[in-house]
C-alpha cells in the first residue's frame, strides 16, 4: 500500500524542500562571493607591489659616460671599454657567466677552444686559458660573442650602477603621493624621483640579475615555455592513449580496475613526491641520456605529474561520447580502430583539451618538482635545446621573494603578472583548438 501525504503534509514538505534549496542557493553564492574576494586581494596585492614611485640614484651619471646619457648608442667595443675602465677585475668574470660552456671549477684551466666552444674565438688563443689572455684581449671576446643588449646590461649594472634607494607601492604613490615625494626629497635629495612600471619591455628581455633595476625575466620565461613544451610533448599522446586503451579496450577485469584506481589516487599524489621520482628517475638514472638537471628532466617531470589529470578527463571524454556513434560506425563496416580514430576521438577532443589545460595550468605554476631536480635560482644565460641547464618562473619567484631587498619583491611582483599572462594565452590556444574542434564536428 502506497503511503499518500493530506494536503497540510505535503505543503509542509515543498516548504522545507524549498527552505533547504534557499539555504544551499544562499551558501553556494556566499562561496562564490568569498571565492573572487579572495581573487581580488590576490590581484590587489600583486599589482600594489608592481608598479609605484621609486627614488633611483646612479653611481657615476651616464651623460659622462656616453652622449645625451643614452648608453644603449654605444657600439660594442665601447661599451667594453668602458667596463674595462672600471670593472677591469670583473671582465673574466663576465667571460665566465655569459660564455662559458663548462663548469665554473674548470673555468680557468680549460683551453679556450673547450671554454668557449661554439663562440667566435680568434685561432690563436684557442690553445690559451683565461688567465693566459691580457685584460684587452678578454674584452675583445666580450665584444665579439655578447650582443649589444647584453654589453648595454652589463654596463649598466656594474658601471652606471642605477640603484634603487626605496620605492613606494601603487596604494601610496596614488594616495597619498605628496606624502611620498617630500620623504624622496628629504631622505634623498640627489636621487632621480619618477613613477616606475616594474613590468616593461626591458624587464621581459634583461636576464636575470643581483640588482633589482636590471633584473629580468628573459632566461625564466624562456625556460618555462621550454618545460611546457617538453611535458605536454610527452604527456598528452601518452596520457590520451592510455585513456582510449582503458576506455575502449580494456575489459573489466580486476587488474585493469585496479589500474584504473591507482591512476586517479595518482593525480593525488603530492609534487614535490613527483619531484624525487623525476631526481631518481631522469636525473640520475636516465643520466645518459637526459644529462641530469636539465629542462629534458623537468619536463619529463612535470610530464608525469600531470599525466594522471589527462588520463582522468581524456577516459570521461570518451566515455561521454554516445555509443550511437560507434554503433553506427561498425554498421557501416568500420574496425574498432577506425571507429575510435574518425568518430570517437574527435567526438572527445574538446573534452580531451579541457583536460589538458587544466593539467598545463598545474604544470606551469609548479615549484617543489623543479627544486627537486635541481633547477637553478640563478642562471643568466638562455637554454637553447632540451639539454641546457634552465630556471623557470615559479623558481625565479621564489628566489626573489626570499630576497632580503624590498625591491626584489617589487619584480617578484611583475613576475607573477609574467606568469599569469603566460597561462592565460596558453589556455587561450588550447581553448581555441578545441572550440575549433567543436565546430569541426558540428559543421
Amino acid at each position: 500500500m502506497t503511503y499518500m501525504p493530506n494536503d497540510q503534509q505535503f505543503e509542509r514538505g515543498l516548504r522545507m524542500r524549498h527552505l533547504r534549496g534557499s539555504v544551499w542557493q544562499r551558501f553556494f553564492m556566499l562561496s562564490t562571493i568569498v571565492a573572487l574576494l579572495a581573487l581580488l586581494a590576490l590581484f590587489y596585492n600583486v599589482f600594489d607591489q608592481a608598479f609605484g614611485y621609486v627614488a633611483e640614484q646612479y653611481q657615476i651619471d651616464p651623460a659622462t659616460l656616453a652622449p645625451d646619457g643614452d648608453i644603449s648608442a654605444l657600439e660594442n667595443d665601447g661599451l667594453t671599454a668602458l667596463l674595462l675602465e672600471y670593472q677591469p677585475r670583473k671582465i673574466p668574470v663576465y667571460v665566465r657567466d655569459n660564455l662559458s660552456v663548462v663548469d665554473a671549477s674548470q673555468f680557468t684551466t680549460l683551453p679556450l677552444s673547450q671554454v668557449l666552444a661554439g663562440k667566435t674565438v680568434p685561432e690563436e688563443f684557442a690553445d690559451k686559458t683565461i688567465r693566459d689572455l691580457a685584460p684587452q684581449d678578454q674584452a675583445n671576446l666580450l665584444a665579439t660573442n655578447l650582443s649589444h643588449e647584453q654589453l648595454v646590461q652589463l654596463v649598466t649594472t656594474d658601471v652606471v650602477g642605477a640603484e634603487i634607494l626605496e620605492s613606494w607601492d601603487l596604494t601610496s604613490s596614488l594616495f597619498r603621493r605628496a606624502e611620498v615625494e617630500a620623504t624622496a626629497r628629504e631622505k634623498y635629495p640627489n636621487a632621480k624621483f619618477y613613477f616606475r612600471s616594474w613590468i616593461n619591455f626591458d624587464f621581459l628581455v634583461n636576464p636575470g640579475s643581483s640588482v633589482p633595476g636590471a633584473a629580468g625575466v628573459r632566461t625564466a620565461l624562456l625556460g618555462s615555455l621550454w618545460v611546457i613544451a617538453i611535458t605536454v610533448i610527452f604527456a598528452f599522446p601518452i596520457g590520451v592513449g592510455a585513456a582510449i586503451y582503458l576506455e575502449e579496450y580494456a575489459t573489466r577485469s580486476r587488474i585493469n580496475q585496479i589500474i584504473e584506481t591507482n591512476v586517479r589516487n595518482l593525480a593525488g599524489v603530492p609534487s614535490i613526491i613527483y619531484g624525487l621520482l623525476g631526481l631518481a628517475i631522469f636525473v640520475r638514472a636516465l643520466q645518459f641520456v637526459t644529462d641530469g638537471r636539465t629542462l629534458l628532466s623537468a619536463g619529463l617531470t612535470m610530464g608525469l605529474l600531470i599525466l594522471p589529470v589527462i588520463i582522468i578527463n581524456a577516459q570521461e571524454a570518451l566515455r561521454a561520447v554516445s555509443n550511437a556513434i560507434r554503433e553506427a560506425s561498425y554498421g557501416l563496416g568500420a574496425t574498432k580502430w577506425q571507429t575510435i580514430w574518425n568518430q570517437v576521438l574527435p567526438a572527445a577532443m574538446p573534452g580531451i583539451l579541457t583536460g589538458t589545460i587544466l593539467a598545463m595550468s598545474r604544470a606551469i605554476g609548479e615549484t617543489a618538482p623543479l627544486i627537486v631536480i635541481g633547477a637553478s635560482t640563478f642562471i643568466v644565460f638562455d637554454p637553447n635545446g632540451p639539454l641546457s641547464k634552465f630556471t623557470a618562473l615559479p623558481i625565479q619567484i621564489y628566489q626573489w621573494t626570499s630576497r632580503p631587498q624590498p625591491q626584489f619583491r617589487d619584480i617578484a611582483a611583475a613576475a607573477i603578472i609574467v606568469l599569469l599572462v603566460v597561462l592565460l594565452l596558453l589556455n587561450a590556444s588550447a581553448i581555441y583548438l578545441r572550440q575549433r574542434f567543436k565546430r569541426k564536428l558540428q559543421g
